[in-house]
């Protein structure tokens, strides 16, 4: 009788040796070496450029200094809760949140209603629509020191053609200040970021348009479904998630505003929103610490208010 030695198990069918031996193959681990390799260039930028400039804006909060004092600034030298007093005790900076907050709601509002509108009067094609919405994304893509010098200019209580036109045209007594006095003031700069970012809304309500299904629509005109029945039970519901992106990051960024304000009224008659009170802060009293202490207040109210949109609304969708 003949005896036959067991030679070394074959790997399973479809499996490579390297994975049945536990051991990671060497094409795959200089794979996830070149990868690396790759992202490393975009996390060093990120970490230089975002997170060093977070982390010292929170140490400087924890700080008293100024301008002067902010060469011989330690990580853990002069630790104090006093600029965190003195911001929530000061009734300027809550009145500045709250005239943040109504510029935010009613420029995002007013910028996604705009835009709602026109992407859907630009929805059916016509001679020249290519051109027209070029057109509308002009306030967009425009320098905002250009567009905010016409606007200046246009407004302007002694020469601006909005004042001339009013007296002319529609009777008024006496020219009106729009950026220099309450509540013009207000309602102008809601205005101007309104009329400037509009078209950040036409550019994604127009391309969610695209993806509506035309089917929808032609069962619903065999239905007898009017215009408006269609826009309301079709067309807007598959709008609603852009529409709620949209109002997260304008809302976001609209919070933040500083350049158009500034430009427009200096943040003066009842326009200080956060942003200008901070910069006036630093560079009018020079105050270092108490203008990153607002600051890390502002990003805190961001972040609770975005963490409240993903957990009520955005698992509310995926459900």
């Amino acid at each position: 009788m003949s005896t036959q030695v067991a030679g070394p198990s074959a790997p399973a069918p479809g499996r490579p040796r390297a994975a049945a031996s536990g051991r990671r193959s060497p094409r795959a681990a200089r794979e996830n070496r070149d990868g690396l390799v790759m992202v490393l260039p975009t996390a060093v930028l990120v970490v230089a450029v975002v997170v060093v400039p977070v982390l010292w804006n929170v140490v400087l909060a924890f700080q008293r200094l100024t301008l002067v004092d902010i060469r011989d600034a330690g990580i853990f030298q002069q630790a104090t809760l006093q600029n965190f007093a003195r911001v929530f005790s000061s009734p300027g900076f809550w009145s500045s949140i709250g005239t943040t907050i109504v510029y935010s709601v009613f420029a995002t509002a007013g910028s996604i209603l705009l835009g709602l509108l026109l992407a859907l009067a630009l929805r059916r094609p016509f001679r020249g629509r290519g051109l027209l919405r070029g057109i509308l994304l002009l306030p967009y893509v425009a320098p905002v020191v250009a567009v905010t010098f016409v606007w200046t200019v246009m407004l302007n209580p002694q020469y601006g053609v909005v004042n001339v036109w009013g007296q002319q045209l529609l009777g008024w007594d006496r020219p009106i200040d729009f950026l220099g006095r309450a509540p013009y003031a207000l309602i102008t700069v809601i205005g101007f970021e309104i009329w400037r970012y509009f078209p950040f809304a036409l550019l994604f309500l127009s391309a969610r348009l695209l993806a509506v299904p035309r089917e929808l629509e032609e069962a619903a005109v065999m239905d007898g479904a009017s215009l408006l029945q269609r826009y309301r039970f079709i067309v807007l519901p598959q709008l609603l998630p852009v529409i709620a992106l949209l109002s997260v990051l304008r809302l976001i960024m609209t919070f933040n505003k500083f350049d158009d304000v500034f430009l427009l009224t200096g943040g003066g008659a009842g326009t200080q929103v956060a942003a200008v009170r901070v910069y006036d802060t630093l560079t009018g009293r020079f105050d270092v610490g108490g203008a990153a202490a607002q600051a890390l207040v502002l990003a805190a109210i961001l972040a609770v208010s975005l963490f409240c949109y993903m957990r009520f609304f955005v698992r509310r969708e995926v459900a």
